[in-house]
C-alpha cells in the first residue's frame, strides 16, 4: 500500500508568518522599523504589514531580505510558502467543516481501526482526509467517482450493500494495489498461471501461500490484494480494471475457509479471463445470479475440480475416508471437496466434515461480521 502521511503529523496548531522571522532578525541586530525600511528601500507601514504577516513576501522582498540580512531568498521564500499553506488549510478546513455530515455515510471507524486514515478531532480535517483517501476534492466529486458506479452496479445486479461502504473497500483495494508492480496484463499467461496457483489451494499457512499467489498475478498483470470489508459490505470478492494493463482482483476474507476463499479467487479470475476490461465486479451475499456470474461459477467449480471428475464426485461416498482419497487424487484440498459437494446439494451444511476445511488466520485485518 501506498506509504500514508498526514499533514496533521508534522503540521503545528499555530501559523508563524515570515514576518516573525524579521522581528527577530531586527531585535538582533537593534534595528527599529524606520531604519530597516530604509535598508529595504520600503515604507514603514509595508514592513509594518510583512511583519504583521498582513502583505504577501515576494520574490522582489526575498532577494532585498538577502542583502539586508544575509539570510538566502530561498528560506524566505519557503517560509512564505508554509505560511500561506498553513492560512489557506485552516480557510479550507473551516470550509469543509459545513461537509462534515458526509463522514456519516462512510465507515469511517472501519476505516480508522484498520488504519486506512488517521484520525482528527477538527471535523473540516477528518474530511479533508477522507477526501484524500478517495483522491478526490470534494464529496460530490466522490458521488460521482466512487459512489455512483457502485450504486449502479447495485441497481443492475439486485445487489443489496451500502454503495458508500462498498465504495470505501474498493477504494482501499487500489490505495494497496497502487504498491503492487504488475507486468503488463496477459490473459493467456493469466490462464495458465491457475494452474501452479491452484496448488496452492493446499496450502494451510496464509504466511505462505499469500505472497506466492501475490507474486504469480503480479507476473502476468493482476494486483491481488486482502482488505477487511466493512459492515455494509456483504462481499467475498471483487475485479476492477485501474488500466487497460493492469487489473485489480480483490478479496474480502469474510468467511476465512478455504473452500469460500479459493473459490472467490477463481470466482474472480474467470472474470477477469471471460468478460473483458470494460465492467467492475462486485460479488458476495444476495447477488442474484445473471450469464455472467454463472459463467464465473462455472469457471471456478472446473478449475478447482476439473469436469473429468465430476462423475466420481457425484458418486462419492459420504465419509471422511473417501473425501480425503479423493481430494488427494484430485490434487486439492479436503475442505474444497466438502464446499463443493455442498454447493451441488452433495452434503449439508451443517455436515461433520466442516472440520476438513481449513480455518485462515490472515495477518491482514479481518472483516467485521
Amino acid at each position: 500500500m501506498p506509504t500514508h502521511h498526514s499533514p496533521e503529523a508534522f503540521r503545528p496548531d499555530w501559523m508563524s508568518p515570515p514576518g516573525d522571522s524579521i522581528a527577530d532578525l531586527l531585535e538582533e541586530h537593534g534595528w527599529n522599523q524606520t531604519s530597516f525600511a530604509e535598508r529595504m528601500e520600503y515604507t514603514e507601514k509595508h514592513v509594518s504589514l510583512l511583519i504583521n504577516g498582513k502583505a504577501a513576501l515576494s520574490e522582489e522582498t526575498a532577494f532585498k531580505l538577502e542583502k539586508v540580512t544575509g539570510i538566502t531568498a530561498g528560506f524566505w521564500l519557503t517560509r512564505e510558502a508554509q505560511y500561506r499553506e498553513a492560512v489557506g488549510r485552516v480557510e479550507e478546513e473551516k470550509s469543509l467543516a459545513n461537509e462534515s455530515e458526509w463522514l456519516k455515510e462512510l465507515p469511517v471507524r472501519h476505516m480508522l481501526d484498520h488504519h486506512w486514515i488517521d484520525r482528527y478531532s477538527d471535523a473540516g480535517a477528518q474530511v479533508a482526509e477522507c477526501l484524500r483517501f478517495f483522491g478526490v476534492a470534494s464529496p460530490n466529486a466522490w458521488r460521482t467517482s466512487y459512489r455512483g458506479p457502485v450504486a449502479a452496479f447495485r441497481a443492475s445486479k439486485s445487489f443489496s450493500i451500502d454503495p458508500a461502504a462498498t465504495s470505501t473497500w474498493l477504494r482501499q483495494g487500489e490505495r494497496q494495489a497502487a504498491g503492487i508492480d504488475t507486468q503488463p496484463f496477459d490473459k493467456a499467461a493469466f490462464k495458465a498461471s491457475l494452474t501452479l496457483i491452484r496448488s496452492l489451494a493446499s496450502e494451510a499457512n496464509p504466511d505462505v501461500f499469500v505472497p506466492k499467489l501475490i507474486e504469480s498475478c503480479a507476473v502476468v498483470g493482476v494486483a491481488v490484494v486482502f482488505a477487511a470489508a466493512p459492515k455494509g459490505c456483504p462481499v467475498s470478492g471483487a475485479t476492477k480494471w485501474l488500466s487497460p494493463s493492469k487489473a485489480l482482483l480483490m478479496l474480502s476474507l469474510r468467511h476465512k475457509t478455504n473452500d469460500h476463499l479459493w473459490f472467490s479467487f477463481f470466482h474472480e479470475a474467470g472474470h477477469l479471463i471471460l468478460h473483458g476490461k470494460r465492467m467492475m465486479f462486485i460479488d458476495g451475499d444476495g447477488a442474484l445470479d445473471d450469464e455472467q456470474e454463472d459463467e464465473a461459477n462455472r469457471f471456478a467449480r472446473d478449475v478447482l475440480i476439473p469436469p473429468s471428475h465430476s462423475a466420481a464426485l457425484s458418486n462419492l461416498l459420504k465419509t471422511e475416508d473417501d473425501v480425503v482419497r479423493f481430494a488427494n487424487a484430485v490434487g486439492i484440498a479436503p475442505g474444497v471437496v466438502v464446499g463443493r459437494m455442498q454447493k451441488e446439494g452433495l452434503l449439508e451444511w451443517n455436515t461433520r466434515l466442516n472440520h476438513l476445511k481449513e480455518k485462515y488466520r490472515f495477518k491482514v485485518a479481518e472483516s467485521e461480521e
